[in-house]
C-alpha cells in the first residue's frame, strides 16, 4: 500500500518540484546578475563583446560566436538562441550610431566612456524582453542622445535608452540621456534604479523622462530630470512608483498639451510623476519643482504614502486651462514619518479627492510629527 501511495505521489512531486524550479530560474533570470559582475560592478562574464565607436564607424573585438554587424556606426546584436551570458562593453564616440539587440535572455551592457547619438532613432534599443542590465563603469560620463524624427521601423523604439524587458541601472559612473523625439528612457516593463549618476534631458520637442509599463522603483544613486514639452512628465509610470533611497530632482516646465480629437477636447497637464497606481516612499530625498500652467508635482490614482526620506513638491504655475497641485491622487495622501514641504502658488498644495476646504481633510498624517503646518497653499510635515 506503502509503495503504490509513493508511485502515484512521485509524478506529482516531480511536477511540483519542475514548477518552482522554473519559477526559482524565471526570478533569477530577472534579478540575479552575480554570473555577470561582482561586488564592484566589475564584468566576471568570459562571454565579453567589446564595441569601440569611432566617428562613423564601429569596430567589435571578443565576439567569438558571429553575433554582431555592422553598418557605419550601426551596430546590431543578434543573439536569440544563446544560453550563455553576455556583457556588451560601449565605448567610443559616434555622431550617428547606435546599438539594437535581439537576445532571449539577460544580458548586460557596460557604459564605459561612450557618446552614442542616432539622428533617426534610440541610441540603445533592447530588443530582449529579458532583463537588460546597465552598468555605469566607474569614473566614466557617457552620453546617449537622440534624433528630433525617428525613421519608421518593425520594432518598437520609445526612447533614446529603450527596452522591451525590464531596465537595471547600477554603476558608479555618469549617465547623460538627451530626448529630442520621444521619451528620455523607456521600458515595456518595469525599471530599477540602484545606483549610479543619471542625467535625463528632454527638450520641448519630445516627450517624458521616464516611460515605464510595469512599475519604477529607486533604491540609490542619483538621479536628475528635466523635462521642457507641453504635458510632459518626468516619470510616467503605469503601475507602482516607489523611493525607497537615493537623491531624486525632477524639473517640468513644459504647459498644458491640448488635443481635440472628433471635437472632444483633452487637456494633459505637466507632473514630475505620474502614476496610475500606488505612490511609496520610504527613504531618500525627492525634489520636484513644476512652473508650467496647472503643472502637478505628483499626480497619482491611488495613495501617495511618505513614511521616510525627504520630499520637497513646488509647484509655480498658473490655473488657466488646469490647476496647479503639489500632491494629487484619486484616493488618499498618508503621511507616517519623513519630511514633506508641499507648496503651491495657486489652487492647492494637496488634493486627495475630498472637497473640503479644510486643509486638514486634505492629507492624512499618521503619528505625531514634530513639526506640522496646514494651510491651503502650503503643507508641512516634519517627523
Amino acid at each position: 500500500m506503502i509503495t503504490t501511495i509513493i508511485k502515484k505521489l512521485f509524478p506529482a512531486c516531480l511536477l511540483c518540484c519542475g514548477i518552482a524550479a522554473a519559477l526559482t530560474a524565471c526570478v533569477n533570470d530577472d534579478t540575479d546578475f552575480s554570473a555577470y559582475t561582482n561586488e564592484q560592478g566589475t564584468t566576471t562574464s568570459n562571454d565579453t563583446i567589446r564595441i569601440l565607436y569611432s566617428g562613423t564607424t564601429a569596430t567589435v573585438s571578443g565576439d567569438s560566436r558571429g553575433v554582431v554587424s555592422v553598418i557605419g556606426a550601426d551596430v546590431t546584436v543578434n543573439d536569440p538562441t544563446s544560453t550563455s551570458t553576455m556583457v556588451l562593453v560601449l565605448s567610443g564616440t559616434t555622431p550617428d550610431g547606435s546599438l539594437i539587440v535581439y537576445r532571449s535572455l539577460k544580458y548586460e551592457v557596460v557604459l564605459n566612456g561612450v557618446s552614442i547619438t542616432n539622428a533617426d532613432g534610440p541610441a540603445i534599443n533592447n530588443q530582449c524582453g529579458k532583463a537588460f542590465h546597465l552598468t555605469l563603469a566607474d569614473g566614466t560620463v557617457n552620453t546617449l542622445t537622440d534624433g528630433t524624427a525617428y525613421a519608421e521601423q518593425s520594432y518598437d523604439q520609445k526612447g533614446t535608452l529603450f527596452s522591451e524587458g525590464q531596465i537595471y541601472v547600477e554603476g558608479t559612473g555618469t549617465l547623460n540621456v538627451n530626448g529630442n523625439s520621444k521619451n528620455g528612457i523607456a521600458s515595456d516593463d518595469y525599471i530599477t534604479f540602484r545606483s549610479g549618476t543619471v542625467y535625463v534631458n528632454v527638450a520641448a520637442t519630445g516627450s517624458n523622462g521616464v516611460k515605464v509599463n510595469d512599475g519604477f522603483t529607486i533604491e540609490g544613486g542619483t538621479l536628475n530630470i528635466d523635462v521642457k514639452a507641453d504635458g510632459a512628465r518626468g516619470i510616467r509610470n503605469e503601475a507602482r512608483t516607489t523611493i525607497a533611497g537615493g537623491n531624486t530632482t525632477i524639473t517640468t516646465s513644459g504647459g498644458c498639451k491640448i488635443e481635440n480629437t472628433d471635437g472632444i477636447v483633452d487637456t494633459t497637464s505637466c507632473a514630475g510623476i505620474k502614476s496610475d497606481s500606488l505612490f511609496v516612499m520610504t527613504a531618500g530625498t525627492l525634489t520636484i519643482t513644476s512652473t508650467g500652467d496647472g503643472g502637478k508635482g505628483i499626480n497619482c490614482s491611488e495613495n501617495i504614502e511618505l513614511s521616510g526620506g525627504t520630499m520637497v513638491v513646488t509647484t509655480t504655475g498658473d490655473n488657466v486651462m488646469s490647476k496647479p497641485k503639489a500632491l494629487k491622487s484619486d484616493t488618499g495622501i498618508i503621511v507616517s514619518g519623513g519630511s514633506l514641504t508641499a507648496t503651491v502658488s495657486k489652487s492647492w498644495a494637496c488634493d486627495n479627492g475630498t472637497e473640503s476646504d479644510e486643509p486638514a481633510d486634505r492629507i492624512t498624517i499618521v503619528g505625531t510629527p514634530v513639526t506640522q503646518t496646514l494651510t491651503k497653499k502650503l503643507v508641512k510635515v516634519e517627523f
